[in-house]
């Protein structure tokens, strides 16, 4: 009998990809497509979901074509997103209602700073345990019905649909206009400040606090489990799994045990370690988040450390500096130097993230002198991503009572040794890459072939992963310390850069 596959569908930040996944996790095919970032204004930044839609419809096509294979070799569909992004769109039509607000985005932060001070962080904490910040996407809604004449009011009269990445495509998916089912998973949810992180449950009293009407709103369902057919694109094949990336990343690193931990090192790093079936209230400037739910089984949490800016900072030394070509060269011209020369970058580009949560920071590079080559700021560049992870690994420890006794890592960054020996120095423990580095479609894939029966129970899927690469610590102690305290003061000086308007 001729093998069958999962679809897995990754919409990221910068593109999005369709890999094709046999049975012992392998990949088999890939396409991937990149959409337009738009940035209409500082700190604004959007994305064209149609553009998407479409983007998905040449790279599902391209995957099979170069497997080979047609959809009924296709055992089942699994999507993994960019979270937080924010898609309303016309009920009847299927039409957008202008671009989709991106995760990075920070329009809402007056939002945020009214929310801090009334009702406060704990309103918000015990509801859905994430404190106010311009990252999550109850405030973009919130912002949009300030800012569009009547669209609230079309909201309230089930004309308007909301929904992230997964939600979007689903939709467009299943029918769209015509019948798409409109839904999404725990995951996405819990990053919304809508839904109740104990009863995975849109919540009344924060639907009602910021206004936002459950017409429009998908239905929560669990990431593991058979949603419907696809009508489009692949038709009658089963969509079975829906995963935010970061945790799809966490489920394709097999991180099923509490303690386990990963990070995954993109455009931004995002540190994600299980915590089981506790929700633990960070205090230490982490987030709680849904790890996973499989079926109707009790969902798994996680503590989140999102750092905002680590790949990012690679592109714009490539892009906006230009002292170097491509994203490789920058270990190359890292190691022309011994150390960063006493210079730190701090890429506060539109505030930090964790376990900073300040917006109203901005990016500084201290240390400069004569001595300094792009050399050492090249080292710098890749220093600044170690030296955050260890901030998210720190609250975390304090956090969580199992200490990180090993870091599971992926994602673009990983292929620089430079950096990911960095990582294992700063933190003091082992930092491993598995042999398949695209685990947001990998997990994405897992949680899919799961809900379809493609694979029996999570322990077919721990003998799945393999070890390609491996860095041990060795830094001296003193050094890290020192190090990690000149870090801390760069950070310092970052802060309160953005001052509040002054009243007229």
């Amino acid at each position: 009998m001729a093998e069958r596959y999962v679809v897995s569908v990754d919409q990221g930040t910068n593109s999005t990809r369709c890999i094709l996944f046999d049975h012992r996790g392998r990949l088999v095919s890939v396409a991937q497509k990149e959409h337009q970032q738009h940035f209409p204004r500082p700190g604004w930044v959007e994305h064209d979901a149609v553009e998407i839609w479409h983007n998905l419809r040449r790279v599902v096509p391209e995957a099979l074509s170069e497997a080979g294979v047609g959809t009924e070799r296709i055992a089942a569909i699994g999507l993994a997103n960019q979270r937080e992004t924010t898609v309303l769109w016309d009920r009847r039509t299927g039409a957008p209602l202008g671009r989709a607000i991106v995760w990075q985005d920070t329009r809402t932060a007056p939002l945020v700073d009214d929310l801090g001070r009334d009702p406060g962080e704990e309103f918000f904490l015990q509801r859905c345990a994430l404190p106010p910040s311009t990252y999550f996407s109850a405030l973009r809604i919130r912002w949009l019905f300030d800012h569009v004449k009547g669209l609230e009011q079309r909201a309230r009269d089930g004309e308007v649909l909301f929904g992230t990445m997964e939600s979007w495509l689903i939709w467009n998916l299943t029918g769209g206009p015509d019948g798409g089912l409109h839904i999404t998973d725990a995951t996405n949810a819990s990053r919304t400040m809508l839904m109740n992180a104990h009863t995975l449950a849109w919540d009344d009293e924060l639907l009602s606090f910021f206004g936002v009407p459950r017409p429009m709103l998908p239905e929560i369902r669990s990431n593991s489990e058979r949603y419907g057919e696809a009508r489009a694109l692949l038709p009658g094949v089963a969509i079975t799994a829906a995963l935010g990336d970061q945790q799809a990343a966490l489920f394709g690193q097999t991180c099923f045990s509490p303690g386990e931990a990963k990070c995954t090192y993109g455009t931004g790093s995002f540190l994600l370690l299980n915590t089981g079936a506790d929700v633990v209230r960070s205090r230490h400037g982490l987030l709680t988040t849904v790890a996973y739910k499989i079926g109707d089984q009790r969902p798994a949490y996680a503590l989140e450390g999102s750092i905002a800016v680590t790949g990012a900072l690679v592109q714009w030394f490539r892009d906006r500096l230009g002292l170097i070509g491509s994203a490789p060269e920058i270990e190359t011209l890292a190691r022309t130097v011994e150390d960063n020369g006493g210079c730190y970058i701090v890429p506060a580009f539109s505030g930090l993230f964790a376990p900073h949560w300040r917006s109203d920071a901005r990016g500084v590079i201290v240390g400069l002198t004569s001595y300094i080559t792009k050399g050492h700021l090249a080292r710098a560049v890749l220093e600044a991503t170690g030296w955050q992870t260890r901030e998210v690994v720190d609250a975390m420890n304090a956090d969580f009572p199992v200490p990180l006794r090993q870091l599971k890592v992926d994602g673009g960054m990983t292929a620089d040794n430079l950096l990911m020996q960095f990582v294992a120095d700063v933190l003091d423990v082992p930092v491993v890459r598995p042999m398949v580095a695209e685990t947001v479609s990998l997990g994405a894939a897992y949680a899919a072939g799961l809900a379809a029966g493609y694979w029996s129970d999570l322990e077919v899927l721990r003998r799945n992963w393999h070890r390609a690469a491996q860095w041990l610590p060795d830094m001296d102690p003193e050094r890290r310390d020192a190090e990690y305290d000149d870090w801390k003061r760069a950070v310092e000086r970052s802060l309160g850069w953005v001052r509040p308007p002054r009243s007229p």
